[in-house]
């Protein structure tokens, strides 16, 4: 005979069963919706891997610490390395300018609210002296105290060229420009590293003759795609030409439909797809725009290659030719009087950046890499782990650390002048356990992770995983992994 409450407990079980199953009944009552994945962000992992900062007292201008500044470094220095391919001669330019001289460029009518304005105290200077532009003295003595804080570098450059003499043989000139630029940026557009007040662009000029400037804008493009597939962003940037605004340009309708032509034709000519971005270009002239997407797909314009016939008019700018007339429209003529007969000629100008913003750049390889930075570029390249701290194992640590940067001396006096390797080589000494030194090691980011003991110590040899070699050994391979871009 069944109980009360167990025969209760049967019929209820009886009639669940009918209307349940096991699999129904661990199903979860609501579906769970998969966790999105955050995109990485450049100023979260600048923090975290300690590349820059920065501070309410200088607003849009970041704070490089040792490890970003490593990597600026070495993206400034690859480009100079490029240079000499590419024919570009590196400056350095003023920071600030006088007022005229904005006034004279169209800057200060066509970009002045993107200025900073720097005011100093005027001084009388000697009547006799003179400039390096063919003897100007400031004759704009008005607002001698005002100067502007410079947001490109085109007119420094010109005042370069214009400071010579120049015959159609000299040309194309390229000069090339790492200086501090400066733009007024609103503060509620401010983030990280893509949009700042104080920034470094690679910025170079390329002053040629009229029939020079569709093969220049084709060595450009082609130098921008030698540096993105380096930096592996070769599959992640399209190509925009930006035409004349609306307003507040310089220069004739004419003349820029004919630098527009020109740009089209060299975009055609690159077989690359590209786009029109309407009224997007420069105050002074139309530009090839390179733009790349960040992790969250965001569009940025980095490199760019501008067209420009105005400032070279505005700075009187000039080149001796023969055949001058011919000359200025492209074109050659085999009339013996013609080129018999010298005059000055026009050049036209080409802006161009490869990476662009340096700053901007670094924030998308940031998001890019997320961490697993390539060997040549990454600020922790490698770090030495001791065994043990016994002295001897400390001390070969130390002086395998000094072969690999570069500052062990090989005289006996300790006077020698070194010549350092370039690269960053951490060491850790603590007295933890190997394991956990590897582990915070891999967390950290370090491409190589060298181990000394006991062994290594008799043998004045290193441990790269199972292998072993000599501290010279290790340094000449890394140095060839940065030399290949590895």
């Amino acid at each position: 005979m069944i109980r009360p409450r167990t025969a209760r407990s049967t019929v209820y079980a009886l009639v669940r069963s009918q209307w349940t199953c096991p699999t129904c009944l661990s199903r979860p009552r609501y579906s769970r919706k998969p966790e999105r994945v955050e995109p990485p962000d450049h100023r979260k992992l600048g923090l975290q891997q300690e590349l820059f900062i920065t501070s309410i007292y200088s607003p849009g201008s970041p704070i490089f610490l040792p490890n970003g500044a490593r990597i600026f470094n070495r993206l400034v220095d690859f480009l100079r390395k490029q240079y000499v391919r590419y024919g570009f001669q590196e400056v350095i330019t003023p920071t600030i300018y006088k007022k005229s001289l904005w006034a004279k460029s169209g800057h200060l009518e066509n970009y002045a609210d993107d200025m900073y304005s720097v005011t100093g105290n005027a001084q009388e200077s000697d009547t006799g002296s003179k400039g390096c532009c063919g003897g100007e003295r400031a004759a704009e003595e008005e607002g001698d105290g005002e100067y502007g804080l410079k947001p490109m570098n085109c007119p420094g450059h010109c005042l370069i060229f214009k400071s010579k003499l120049h015959s159609y043989r000299d040309l194309p000139v390229r000069y090339a420009d790492f200086s501090p630029l400066h733009r007024n940026e609103i503060s509620g557009a401010l983030s990280g590293l893509t949009r700042v007040r104080r920034f470094h662009q690679d910025d170079g000029h390329i002053f040629c003759r009229p029939s020079q400037v569709e093969e220049e804008i084709k060595k450009t493009l082609d130098f921008v795609k030698v540096v993105y597939n380096v930096l592996r962003l070769g599959v992640s940037y399209r190509l925009a030409l930006s035409t004349r605004p609306k307003d507040h340009y310089i220069g004739t309708e004419e003349e820029w439909s004919r630098a527009e032509d020109r740009l089209k034709r060299a975009l055609n000519s690159s077989g690359m797809e590209w786009s029109i971005n309407e009224g997007d270009g420069a105050f002074y002239g139309p530009k090839i725009d390179i733009i790349l997407q960040d992790s969250d797909g965001k569009e940025h314009q980095t490199a760019t290659i501008q067209l420009d016939f105005q400032l070279p008019k505005r700075f009187e700018l000039e080149y001796q030719a023969p055949a001058p007339e011919y000359e200025a429209r492209g074109e050659t003529t085999e009339d013996p009087e013609l080129l018999a007969e010298y005059g000055p000629v026009r050049p036209v100008m080409i802006h161009r950046a490869v990476l662009g913003s340096v700053e901007r750049l670094m924030a998308l390889l940031i998001e890019s890499y997320n961490g697993k930075w390539p060997f040549w570029l990454n600020p922790r390249q490698a770090i030495i782990l001791t065994v043990n701290t016994s002295e001897p194992v400390l001390g070969w640590a130390e002086e395998v650390r000094d072969v690999l940067v570069g500052i062990k001396s090989s005289g006996p006096s300790g006077d020698d002048v070194v010549n350092p390797t370039g690269l960053a080589v951490d060491v850790d000494t603590t007295a933890r356990s190997l394991g956990s030194k590897i582990r915070e090691a891999r967390t950290s980011g370090y491409s190589q992770i060298l181990v000394v003991g006991e062994e290594d110590v008799k043998s004045r040899q290193v441990s790269l995983g199972r292998e072993r070699m000599s501290p010279a050994e290790m340094r000449d391979r890394m140095r060839d992994m940065v030399d290949a871009f590895q």
